[in-house]
């Protein structure tokens, strides 16, 4: 038995590094009770407000607003330079706090959910020559951020043989690189309730279909003209829209829902139960983040993207468009058209049912959770 706790860090710019980090302590809790307590820590827990707000606003206004810089920023991040400079910046106000958590505690292991905090991690173990495990899980399943890869001496877990393929180009050892299923909360691979129950529960209508339009944490660009698109297009479905924590956004939908006076025009903020309401739905549209569009393929929805991060989330929209799993399209007008098509056609709508369920997805969070425990490289 031990009483060393193990470390999961991440950073809060985008749902996308959490969310995994969440599913692996929560399952570790209740598959392996005999280990201290699996600790949750946000890199930037004690940065400057500003430090904060520059980093993790930053992410989502570029996201929302700058698609463009962002895809700069990406680019000018596969100089080694460029990187390295990054890296060392965001080092500077994440070590301290990293590095009194580390000493005071002592983790059994520490698993790295971000890869801004690969650097920081390494210099501090260096420094005071400690040899504790570590693991970097690299959340990005197809085409990764070239930052996870300053350091090739690290062990990692990868999500896809591509990237796998990827990683051995960039010369890092094959005996560290381990490729599992991708990691969600074990409560997506399990039914909630009858779509029927479900529908009810959330004020659905039971027999109409329903289009859901959820973004993760931070809404999804161009949300009022979708809905404004779909509810001409569309009007007999129902609508459901998930803001997250963007106010602004919902403070629109709501207001459009006032204007038309539609019971069949749902707005939420953020959603706790994600899972049901996506296994209460016939459509999702979402972003390609990694974690809402692999939580809507185990649900069993066919998602509509409209937009993605290039070229971070390239191999994510790659991938449900030659699987046909999925449908891109960013035009606001012509997806309304694809989901008139789609309830319009049933064979089409069956086809892309039938491609998720010949895909087998496997929830990775059991493999990856007894990895970590197994884990004892240093």
């Amino acid at each position: 038995m031990t009483n060393r706790p193990y470390f999961f860090l991440y950073l809060k710019t985008g749902g996308g590094h959490l969310a995994p980090a969440s599913s692996v302590t929560s399952l570790l809790k209740t598959r392996y009770p005999e280990i201290h307590e699996p600790v949750l820590i946000d890199g930037l827990g004690e940065a400057p407000a500003a430090i904060r707000r520059c980093i993790e606003d930053g992410y989502r206004l570029l996201q929302a607003y700058g698609r463009w810089i962002y895809a700069l920023l990406y680019y000018v991040n596969k100089w080694p330079f460029v990187a390295r400079a990054n890296a060392r910046i965001v080092s500077f106000f994440v070590t301290p706090y990293l590095e009194r958590r580390i000493l005071s505690e002592l983790p059994e292991k520490i698993v790295i959910f971000h890869f801004f905090l690969i650097r920081p991690v390494k210099e501090i173990l260096a420094r005071h020559a400690l040899a504790i495990p570590t693991l970097v899980v690299v959340t990005d399943p197809f085409t990764a951020h070239p930052l996870w890869f300053l350091d090739k001496d690290h062990h990692f877990i990868v999500f896809s043989e591509q990237l796998r393929t990827h990683c051995l180009q960039k010369e890092i050892r094959q005996d560290r690189l381990t490729v599992f299923p991708f990691i969600l909360n074990e409560r997506f691979g399990a039914p909630a309730g009858s779509k029927d129950v479900l529908r009810r529960r959330w004020g659905f209508h039971p027999e109409r279909r329903l289009i859901l339009i959820i973004g993760g944490a931070d809404g999804i660009p161009k949300g009022t003209q979708i809905v404004k698109h779909l509810l001409r297009r569309n009007p007999e479905a129902e609508i459901a829209v998930v803001c997250g924590k963007n106010h602004a956004m919902r403070e629109r939908i709501a207001a459009l829902k006032a204007s038309v006076r539609l019971d069949r025009l749902h707005v939420f903020g953020y959603v706790d139960s994600v899972h049901e309401i996506l296994q209460a739905s016939d459509i999702v549209i979402t972003k390609c983040g990694a974690s809402m569009f692999m939580e809507t393929l185990f649900a069993g929805k066919i998602p509509i993207v409209n937009n993605y991060l290039w070229e971070q989330e390239k191999g994510n929209v790659d991938y449900l468009c030659q699987n046909r799993m999925g449908i891109y399209e960013q035009d606001t007008e012509k997806l309304s058209s694809w989901v008139h098509k789609l309830f319009s056609d049933a064979q089409l709508f069956d086809s892309f049912h039938q491609n998720i369920a010949r895909a087998h997805l496997v929830n990775g969070v059991h493999q990856v959770s007894d990895y970590i425990v197994r884990f004892n490289a240093a």
